[in-house]
This record gives structure tokens, C-alpha cells and sequence, in this order.
């Protein structure tokens, strides 16, 4: 049995179909396969960085504008009469997991619970005239709302792919990974150039012509 087959046996013919359509034979199916996962994990560190930064600098925001405004720094409580259904469903779900085994509530245990997609439209259109105006723009200064949606729509596209070990060869990845550089650099100019420093990405990018 060649290896591709073994690999057909291992993580099924359909899975690999579109690794053998991009390419000319068995050997440089497995190539790219084996290029997509190694440049995946790459982006994930990327992505991940990424979103711990955006997280970090939109809670900042929203715990200031809830302290304030309803003296409390659980503003997630605090904008549950506000957003949709199924934000208030994440921000339960995310209570719940952060208190399990008999923890105390905190924000932070909160919050780190609250996935990428959650920030993804809590960054939508409906909140440009509350939340967005009341505080969240300062996490991206001098940037507009709609721009930072889509950007951040695009990489949590791209991050659901890698999650689900879908393809991502056949996507613009230089194009994404300077957006993802950008969407830090909004945030905060130092922590981008850290991100990038340690970024495997680029290198990984450079042997695609090879693959």
C-alpha cells in the first residue's frame, strides 16, 4: 500500500480530494497536505495571538465604560438587556464554564471563555451607536467600525477553517497574515512586532512555490 493510500485510509478519500485535484500526482498531494498542516498550525499561533490581543483590549474598554457607567466591571451583565439573543446565549454559556467545579465568578474567567466569534459580532453594525461609540473604538484608535468587523470577520473565516482542519492552500495566506499583523497593530504597534518576530508563517509561505 503506498503511503497516500495509507493516508486515504487514515483520514479518508475526501478529505484529501481536494489535495489531489490541486496537484499532478500522488507524491505532491501528500506534499501539499502535509505543507497545509504544517503552515495551518503556524497561522493558528498567529491567529491565537491575535485574539487574545483583541479580547484583552476590547474588555479593557468595555470594564472602563461599565465602571463608570453602572459601577460594576461585570459589563457583560451589564449589556445583556442590550444585544441579541444569541450574544446573551454566549455570555450565559460562558458564565457557566467559568464558574464550573464551584469557582467563583470573575470577569477574567469570563471572558476567557468568550470565543472569536463572540467579539466578531459583538463588532457588528447594530452597536455602532451604543457600544462601539460608548467605548469601543478606543481598542482601535482612529480606525472605523466597519473595518475592523470585516477584518475581524475575515480572520475568524480563516480560523474556523484551521479548527475544522479544512483546506486553507488555495487562500490568499500572504494577504491574511498581513492582515492579521494589521489587526494587532491597531491595537497596539509593539505587541504586532512581537507577534511577527516569533512568526513562522512567512517562511513556511516562501517554500509554497516548492510545494
Amino acid at each position: 500500500m503506498s503511503e497516500l493510500s495509507h493516508l486515504e485510509s487514515w483520514f479518508s478519500h475526501d478529505r484529501l480530494a481536494p489535495y489531489r485535484a490541486a496537484t499532478n500526482s500522488r507524491r505532491d498531494a501528500m506534499t501539499l497536505y502535509e505543507w497545509n498542516a504544517e503552515v495551518s498550525a503556524a497561522f493558528w499561533r498567529t491567529l491565537g495571538h491575535v485574539e487574545v490581543l483583541l479580547r484583552n483590549a476590547l474588555h479593557r474598554e468595555l470594564t472602563a465604560w461599565s465602571r463608570e457607567r453602572y459601577g460594576t466591571d461585570r459589563w457583560y451583565a451589564a449589556i445583556e438587556p442590550t444585544v441579541s439573543q444569541q450574544t446573551r446565549k454566549d455570555i450565559r454559556e460562558a458564565i457557566r464554564r467559568g464558574t464550573r467545579n464551584g469557582r467563583a465568578e470573575t470577569p477574567g474567567r469570563v471572558v476567557a471563555e468568550l470565543n472569536l466569534g463572540f467579539w466578531r459580532f459583538l463588532l457588528a453594525r447594530r452597536y455602532d451607536g451604543t457600544l462601539w461609540r460608548f467605548c469601543m473604538y478606543r481598542a482601535f484608535p482612529g480606525k472605523r467600525r466597519a473595518d475592523v468587523e470585516r477584518a475581524v470577520s475575515t480572520l475568524h473565516v480563516l480560523r474556523n477553517r484551521i479548527g475544522h482542519h479544512e483546506p486553507i492552500h488555495n487562500r490568499p495566506l500572504d494577504e491574511l497574515l498581513g492582515l492579521s499583523l494589521e489587526v494587532a497593530g491597531w491595537i497596539d504597534t509593539d505587541a504586532r512586532d512581537w507577534i511577527a518576530a516569533g512568526d513562522l508563517t512567512p517562511g513556511l509561505l516562501a517554500q509554497r512555490s516548492g510545494v
